[in-house]
């Protein structure tokens, strides 16, 4: 059973970019289909982006030609390239891996945009 590490959030300006990291220490998880979460405080947890096992990617309306899921294989992480940063994306972004009935949730990692 895949655990996930994220890592890649903090502080940027409006406007800036960051790269999200979602690690897992299952070696089969490109089998795995993948999402990135944001919840901000006071709000429901919604989903940013996933890409399944094939590669397929979908996005939320709100980060669509800003953000972009990637997955690289050999190194068993996904990536979420974050840019043009507006204070809205302000979150905590979880990473969600699933495969068949199974599913696993990352620690979380704190995205602040703020000038």
């Amino acid at each position: 059973q895949a655990q996930l590490v994220e890592s890649g959030g903090g502080l940027v300006q409006p406007g800036g970019s960051l790269r999200l990291s979602c690690t897992a220490s299952e070696s089969a998880f490109n089998e795995y289909s993948v999402g990135w979460y944001r919840q901000a405080p006071g709000k429901q947890r919604e989903l940013v982006a996933q890409i399944n096992s094939a590669g397929t990617m979908d996005y939320a309306n709100s980060v669509k030609g800003r953000f972009t899921i990637s997955r690289d294989n050999a190194k068993n992480t996904v990536y979420l390239q974050m840019n043009s940063l507006k204070p809205e994306d302000t979150a905590v972004y979880y990473c969600r891996a699933s495969i068949t009935v199974f599913t696993v949730w990352g620690q979380g990692t704190q995205v602040t945009v703020s000038s």
